[in-house]
């Protein structure tokens, strides 16, 4: 009976049994599919795509990392050249005042 499904064998299912039971038959059927389509073909393509965005993650982490490390040199660096700016123009007016003193 589970062999070839036509119209004649669901008629006469549904004779034998009723309208109710074999819709719940196959709603049954319909769910247990559904269930196992997702056991064998989604839950391991979400669990390979959990790993991949873990590592992706990960990555960005880093990035992020040596984004904050790159920000700090740079800021170093304009400090630096900021303050030597102030001194040069802190001898240059330091000089100036000495030879207009004299």
């Amino acid at each position: 009976m589970l062999g070839e499904i036509s119209v004649e064998n669901v008629a006469a299912l549904i004779s034998e049994f009723g309208f109710p039971i074999v819709m719940m038959v196959s709603l049954g059927y319909f769910v247990y599919y559904i269930w196992n389509a997702i056991q064998t073909v989604i839950n391991p393509a979400v669990n390979a795509q959990h790993m991949a965005l873990i590592k992706l993650i990960d990555q960005v982490r880093m990035l992020d990392n040596d984004i904050i490390r790159l920000q700090e040199k740079i800021d170093t660096v304009l400090q630096i050249k900021e303050n030597e700016i102030l001194n040069r123009s802190n001898n240059k007016s330091n000089t100036g005042h000495s030879s207009t003193s004299r």
